[in-house]
Parts: C-alpha cells; structure tokens; sequence
C-alpha cells in the first residue's frame, strides 16, 4: 500500500469519527431536552401532590375540630 493511500484511508477514518462524534453530540442534546423536560413536569405534579396533602390536612383539622367542638 503507498503512502497516498493510507494517507485518505485515515483522512476517511476521521471523517466517518467526526461524523459518529456529531450524532453522538445530536443525541446528547436531545436527551437533555427531555431531560429537561421530564424535570418540569416533575415539578409541576410535585407541587400538585403537596397542594394536595395541605388541602387534605387543613380539611381534616376544620372536621376535627367540629366534632370536638
């Protein structure tokens, strides 16, 4: 093999890395789009869940103290 050639076998090699490296990044980014996403909905039905835990304490509070009233 001469030296022309195995300068484009490696010139190809890298080009076929940078390509894999930039799909990689590609889907890198989107998993933190969904990450990101993902995490804003979480919060979101955190804060339901805790909205609804202080509804639930204050109306046990008001019926206890009826009944002991």
């Amino acid at each position: 093999m001469s030296w022309a050639s195995e300068a484009v076998g490696a010139i190809r090699k890298i080009i076929l890395i940078e390509d894999r490296v930039e799909r990689v990044a590609n889907q890198v980014n989107q998993l933190a789009e969904t990450c990101q996403l993902l995490d804003r909905r979480l919060v979101r039905l955190e804060a339901k869940f805790e909205l609804i835990e202080k509804v639930a304490l204050t109306r046990r509070r008001s019926l206890r103290e009826k009944s002991g009233s």
